[in-house]
């Protein structure tokens, strides 16, 4: 269990908004820092700061060393082999580029297939648009039903010995739906494909292993997971990545070059070429301890209970339509919904006023609305820190606004 305990570990959630209590729920944008991770980012700065695998002299080998331990905890975060599986970069939608133009332009060819969610973040979208529009290969696509589950019938009918590469949304990002990777990273083997998972909005909410889900591929971000911005990693297996060319050239991804040829490192460093976002990376490792204080398992019970309380909650609205499963054991803490009349802007702009934090818009997942049927919604998202008391706070704040945008009536005639 998750203590309430938590809270005070955040100081961010101490301060008000427009007068109120801040109630944030919009962790699936980004989560909050604990203290220990703010102040292990103050320590490199005042303590360590150096550039990393280059110096000699102390704080350099002490920042070399932070690093790569950071590297270790992070791999063995996700269930990685060895700490060389996880290659540091500045996001999740970084990661999956790295995976398109390195291992996708030295595999892909013409009349490929590339398999895709209806469900997918832009970042898992955009990077095979434009490898499949310099291959000539294609992509397929897994629709999800009305309950916003993919439908595995379509999919084992879409897969081929065309089929390249299945990539895929752990846990969605507006519907909330927990995608059966497992499941469909079997079938893609069976059919010699390799699997990719955006794992952005799992790794921070439940236990990851990325061995017993079949992934080929894992791409996750620290500032989701009390970490910092701007440090994100792509796993894959070693091998995998040892066939690999680089992403970028540059130093400290080489061993040795020559005016017209060179020869590069082994992974990961095969792949992070120039000087990396040390601190961040360093800190986010910080993060990673701090949720294994807690536990994975306890973070992802208490998110189970706060959803199932919210999808009751948020059921006594009048005119509120959430969207993805009913069934907490099928979804994650993120509840996108709709309040009829009501654009999903003015929801959160008028929730703002009452100090509470939502996201409203397309989310990234313009494909998504369009199946949906909206042009947007508006999505409360919640994490370790926030209790029930939020979900009732954002439950008067809807009231307030249905009764800011509910018709006035007329006039009475004289």
């Amino acid at each position: 269990m998750v203590p309430e305990s938590v809270r005070d570990d955040f100081p961010i959630l101490s301060r008000t908004v427009h007068g109120k209590r801040l109630v944030y729920l919009d962790s699936a944008a980004t989560s909050q820092k604990p203290r220990r991770v703010i102040d292990a980012l103050v320590r490199y700065y005042t303590t360590y700061n150096a550039n990393v695998h280059r110096g000699i002299y102390e704080m350099a080998e002490e920042a070399t060393r932070r690093y790569e331990e950071s590297r270790a905890t992070l791999a063995a975060f996700i269930g990685a082999r060895r700490p060389e599986e996880l290659v540091f970069t500045r996001s999740t939608t970084e990661a999956i580029n790295l995976v398109a133009y390195a291992w996708g332009r030295a595999t892909i060819r013409s009349g490929d297939e590339i398999i895709l969610t209806e469900m997918e973040h832009h970042s898992n979208l955009v990077p095979w648009q434009l490898l499949a529009a310099e291959k000539g290969a294609k992509l397929r696509f897994i629709p999800f039903d009305g309950q916003g589950q993919l439908q595995l019938d379509v999919y084992e009918r879409l897969l081929s010995p065309r089929t390249k590469l299945v990539a895929l949304a752990h846990q969605s990002n507006v519907l909330g739906t927990i995608n059966p990777v497992k499941e469909i990273a079997a079938r893609a083997h069976a059919a010699g494909a390799k699997v990719l998972v955006d794992g952005a909005q799992s790794a921070p909410h439940m236990p990851v292993n990325v061995a017993d889900l079949g992934a080929d591929f894992f791409a996750f971000s620290g500032h989701k997971m009390c970490g910092p911005t701007g440090a994100g990693a792509i796993w894959a297996r070693y091998e995998i990545l040892d066939a690999m060319p680089p992403f970028h050239g540059g130093g400290e991804m080489i061993m040795l070059v020559q005016l017209e040829t060179s020869t590069y490192k082994e992974p990961p460093h095969k792949f992070e070429a120039g000087t990396p976002n040390i601190g961040d990376c360093i800190v986010w490792g910080e993060a990673a301890d701090y949720l294994q204080g807690i536990g994975m398992g306890a973070i992802r019970e208490h998110e189970k209970r706060l959803t199932a309380y919210a999808l009751h909650a948020l059921g006594d609205v009048p005119g509120l339509a959430v969207f993805g499963p009913r069934d907490v054991e099928d979804r994650g803490g993120v509840v996108a919904f709709t309040l009829e009349g009501v654009h999903p802007h003015d929801v959160a702009q008028v929730l703002d006023q009452e100090g509470i934090a939502v996201r409203a818009g397309h989310h990234c997942t313009q494909p998504l609305h369009r199946r949906l049927g909206v042009a947007a919604t508006t999505r409360a998202s919640m994490y370790l820190y926030n209790t029930e008391s939020d979900i009732d706070a954002l439950v008067r704040g809807l009231h307030v606004v249905r009764k800011l945008f509910s018709p006035r009536p007329a006039p009475a005639q004289r």
